[in-house]
């Protein structure tokens, strides 16, 4: 099959990786050993949804105002968009193992100071360091992972990244829910991080420096010294030729563009190749965050909570089934990324999102159509200074239920018999919430008991399996092979930088939106995002499966149109004899 002008590998399957990695067990020891970036930042992304529910119940502040979770949250977003602009400019200075480690040390003082946290401007303070340290790795584990690997299992070798990530996320809910009980609760589930980073640098200590990194400073000896451990010997000397040939390429044209990095940067913009690659690379990792996966990653057990399950235990554990489906999710991209192609399967994984967030949005519609009304003798049995001040001063009572009441930032105290029976309508103070629970009674702050929010937390699942396997994992491998290498690097970096810039926007609005809009209307918001991210990707995205990295920068060089702007037939399939025109470009 020919996609984009070149000669594609049809045998790129997960087989081959198998194959691969059984012959030469170090490519994987590598993978393995800077995918750990990847655990630092799937358990990251983990570990505060679950202790912010401990947070809030230690510091009344932060029950109190939604701006602070959501600061919580969002810092450590922040720090990562400054890691990620510092990455790239480190992993091309410095090289990407010390990149890696630097990450390391800066995530384990990040950890630290958050254990130890004595107030919540110390946790932010943490989550600032956490985040630098995530924000390097990001991209520089799978950039790593890439150069190290043979161009046919590349794709699987950096979706162990990807891999790693959302084990991490499953790993954080498993320590979540281990310390639920523990004296310190938060203080453990975030303090715990540390360990990871302690790992990755003891293990990346062993291992080499990225071989083209090496062969860029000179270093050819050692360059093939690596390359032997990780190509069939037949095949070391050929990759040897296709990075001379590509660097002897590069210092001509650096002549041209420079080397400070405001020189690399004026000159990624008149340079069609590394452009081209920034359009595809930057509109992945928008439309990554955009579709809403963060705000499941972070606030998971809130969310679940919205579906009106309100034990905290609870929450956590039904997040551990959403966790384990990302990871299982990733499996499955593993096995299908070289098989099925990086374009096809962001564009099939984009269809199952938008079905599964349009589902979830007429599920939460439903549940609070359906929510318990309030009773006011109920109400006001706890006190007129304990009942809602809203609920009070309302002019029609009878029409109240549980969701206007969390509206109003209060609380509903259920009926003791049942969940689903009138109920109380109260002060959200942490001492009315005791009044309730001495009743026996279950307190509700975040969603409403309703009987169909169990499948809320289904259509949860269903959406964490259509994004794991495609835009879940692919733009990852996507920006470590779509940049030439003297601005590979650079341009992942940048496409690193929109990747934080998007998840922060959405972080730090996700709970104020579900104020603004509802959790239905939220929803339905980014289910309207993934549709724009589906054309965005069919417009700018090309495929890259199987390519080398040489390939895919004549690939960019020529341009890619998409069906059916390309009205010109490819030139191979042309001299093949073929009359029908390329379709590479189909989802």
């Amino acid at each position: 099959m020919v996609e984009g002008g070149h000669q594609l590998a049809d045998k790129t399957e997960f087989t081959e990786c198998w194959r691969r990695t059984s012959e030469s067990p170090y490519i994987m020891r590598l993978a393995l050993s800077a995918g750990l970036g990847g655990l630092l930042f799937g358990y990251d992304t983990g570990v505060i949804s679950g202790a912010l529910l401990y947070i809030r119940d230690d510091f009344e502040q932060v029950d109190k105002q939604t701006w602070l979770q959501e600061t919580i949250v969002s810092t450590a977003v922040a720090g990562a968009i400054v890691g990620a602009a510092c990455g790239g400019y480190m992993n091309d200075k410095m090289g990407r193992k010390k990149t890696i480690l630097m990450a390391d040390v800066v995530f384990m003082l990040g950890a630290i100071v958050m254990a130890v946290a004595p107030a919540p401007w110390v946790i932010i303070a943490g989550r600032i360091l956490v985040g630098l340290g995530v924000g390097v790795a990001s991209m520089t584990s799978p950039l790593y992972i890439s150069e190290a690997s043979p161009a046919k299992i590349r794709g699987a070798m950096v979706s162990t990244n990807g891999l790693l990530i959302t084990g991490g996320q499953f790993l954080s809910y498993l320590i979540n829910l281990a310390f639920t009980k523990a004296p310190g609760t938060w203080r453990w589930m975030l303090g715990v991080a540390a360990l990871p980073a302690v790992l990755q640098f003891v293990l990346m200590l062993s291992l080499p420096e990225s071989p083209r990194w090496l062969y860029r400073q000179g270093k050819e000896e050692e360059t093939r010294v690596i390359l032997s451990r990780i190509y069939r010997p037949d095949e070391v000397e050929k990759e040897m030729k296709a990075m001379r040939d590509s660097i002897e390429d590069e210092k001509a044209e650096e002549g041209l563009i420079g080397h400070s990095l405001g020189q690399k940067l004026k000159s990624v913009w008149s340079n069609d190749v590394v452009r081209r690659g920034l359009y595809a690379g930057i509109t992945v990792q928008v439309v990554q965050q955009f579709v809403g996966i963060n705000t499941v990653m972070y606030y998971s057990p809130t969310i679940v909570q919205f579906a009106g399950i309100a034990s905290n235990s609870t929450a956590l554990a039904l997040s551990l089934v959403t966790s384990g489906l990302n990871a299982v999710g990733t499996i499955i991209s593993m096995v299908l990324v070289d098989r099925f192609g990086r374009r096809k399967l962001m564009l099939t994984s984009l269809i199952g999102i938008f079905a599964s967030l349009v589902v979830l949005s007429v599920t939460f519609n439903q549940a609070s159509h359906h929510a318990p009304a309030i009773n006011k003798l109920d109400s006001l049995s706890f006190g007129g200074n304990n009942t809602c001040k809203a609920y009070t001063s309302a002019p029609n009572l009878a029409s109240w239920n549980c969701m206007q009441c969390l509206h109003e930032e209060c609380g509903f105290c259920a009926n003791s018999k049942s969940e689903f029976l009138p109920g109380a309508c109260l002060a959200g103070e942490k001492i009315v919430k005791g009044m309730c629970r001495e009743q026996k009674r279950v307190w509700f702050s975040q969603g409403c008991p309703s009987k169909i929010g169990f499948l809320a937390v289904v259509i949860l699942g269903v959406y964490i399996i259509a994004y794991a396997p495609g835009i879940g994992t692919v733009p990852w491998v996507l920006n470590s092979e779509i940049y030439p290498l003297r601005f590979r690097g650079l341009g992942g970096g940048i496409a690193a930088v929109f990747n934080w810039c998007a998840n922060l926007i959405v972080s730090q609005s996700f709970l104020s939106m579900i104020k603004a809009l509802g959790t239905s209307g939220t929803f339905l918001l980014f289910a309207g995002f993934s549709v724009i991210g589906f054309f965005a990707i069919y417009l700018l995205v090309p495929e890259t499966k199987g390519l080398q990295f040489e390939e895919v920068e004549k690939l960019l060089q020529k341009g890619f149109r998409p069906f059916p702007f390309n009205s010109k037939k490819d030139e191979d399939v042309k001299g093949k004899g073929k009359g029908k025109e390329e379709m590479n470009d189909l989802p």
